[in-house]
């Protein structure tokens, strides 16, 4: 995981955040420089659970929570990114929010 060193405020109402991080984290991004997004682990709050299902537990699923089920579709294409750290696996969804 990463730190953020400082934070700087810009005329334009931006923030542009120093951040250090490993360098085998850093190939997590691939080479991308825009559609960044950042988060903590410690500012999950929800907790869910997985769900097992078929011959020997087979399927997996990532249950998600009610609180967080608006404004999604689920005839879209999902993105998903697997990330391995030292102690944590961490599965992030990017689902299109449906157009009311």
């Amino acid at each position: 995981m990463g730190t953020i060193l400082g934070t700087k405020i810009t005329k334009d109402n931006k923030i542009v955040f120093e951040v250090e991080l490993d360098y085998e984290e850093s190939l997590n991004l691939k080479g991308f420089m825009k559609n960044v997004c950042l988060f903590s682990e410690d500012a999950a709050e929800i907790k869910t659970n997985l769900s097992q299902r078929g011959t020997n537990d087979a399927t997996k699923y990532f249950l998600i929570p009610r609180e967080l089920r608006d404004n999604l579709t689920f005839s879209k294409d999902v993105k998903c990114q697997k990330i391995e750290t030292g102690t944590r696996t961490i599965f992030i969804f990017a689902v299109n929010k449906v157009n009311i």
